[in-house]
């Protein structure tokens, strides 16, 4: 793919590093492109990533899982995205493990990963841990990546119910993420409703967007403090992406500021359907 000068959706970003940490271990960064000199088709590729583990190595995962997933996307075609991001996994996974055996201060670095890479108006992505990805579309909000912490698979098994989460200790252990020992792979399932199975969260990939469509990226500093409505309420009042993803940062903030907090947002143009990439 070929690097563009501007982005063929509108994007607004913000990492924060909070209230009570002391340094910020999430990474982003969003890159725009067209796939090829012969053609022309626009595409976005927006990454992000919460560093876990070791004496401040945190920081050092992340920046390699956006750094490197960067890279290999930029190398690409576009023409098998899921294949691309697959062995940007693997490859990552691998250097983020040596590096962590590299040293004291690094070991058991790891880092969570959320992206989303939209070709035209078509949408894939992947995960591994708590960092999230939503679609707002028409008022309301999807989370379309699924948790792999403790708590999720308690939940998903019927071990515990939502109104016992946040009084269990084991909240936050991430049961998938980059830098792990142990044999994983990057989640592909996108959930657009309620009560898919897993096979129809693999199929999603691809889904066409619509004018209007906002995606919206976020580490758990910001999920931990902000509910999925107060996220719908600031963005039908705030009148720009700008505005949206500044809001949402001081609203976790003002809630506790527990974490550090990365927000990323992508929206389709309302007159995208008149533009040639979107048909």
């Amino acid at each position: 793919m070929i690097l563009a000068k501007q982005a063929h959706l509108h994007v607004a970003a913000q990492s924060n590093k909070g209230v009570v940490r002391q340094n910020n271990e999430d990474n982003f960064a969003v890159s725009a492109y067209q796939l090829s000199q012969a053609d022309a088709t626009p595409a976005v590729f927006a990454i992000l990533s919460d560093g876990i583990g070791g004496h401040n190595a945190g920081e050092v995962a992340s920046e390699m899982v956006v750094n490197r997933f960067t890279a290999k996307v930029s190398r690409s075609d576009g023409t098998h995205p899921q294949e691309v991001l697959k062995s940007a996994f693997d490859e990552t996974n691998l250097k983020v493990v040596t590096a962590s055996q590299s040293s004291p201060e690094r070991k058991g670095m790891g880092a969570t990963l959320a992206c989303a890479w939209v070709i035209g108006r078509r949408l894939y992505t992947a995960s591994a841990g708590d960092s999230r990805i939503y679609l707002v579309r028409a008022g309301s909000i999807q989370q379309l990546s699924l948790d792999h912490t403790w708590i999720q698979e308690a939940i998903d098994k019927g071990q515990t119910d939502l109104a016992q989460v946040n009084n269990l200790p084991s909240l936050h252990v991430i049961r998938r993420y980059v830098g792990s020992e142990k044999e994983i792979e990057p989640d592909f399932r996108m959930r657009m409703r309620e009560g898919e199975t897993n096979e129809q969260m693999l199929a999603n990939q691809g889904a066409p967007l619509l004018p209007g469509d906002l995606l919206l990226l976020c580490s758990d500093g910001l999920t931990d403090m902000v509910t999925n409505e107060e996220m719908i309420q600031v963005m039908q009042r705030e009148k720009n992406l700008r505005a949206s993803v500044d809001e949402l940062v001081n609203l976790a903030n003002k809630h506790g500021g527990k974490d550090n907090i990365t927000v990323v947002m992508l929206m389709v143009p309302w007159d995208a359907d008149k533009r040639e990439w979107f048909n």
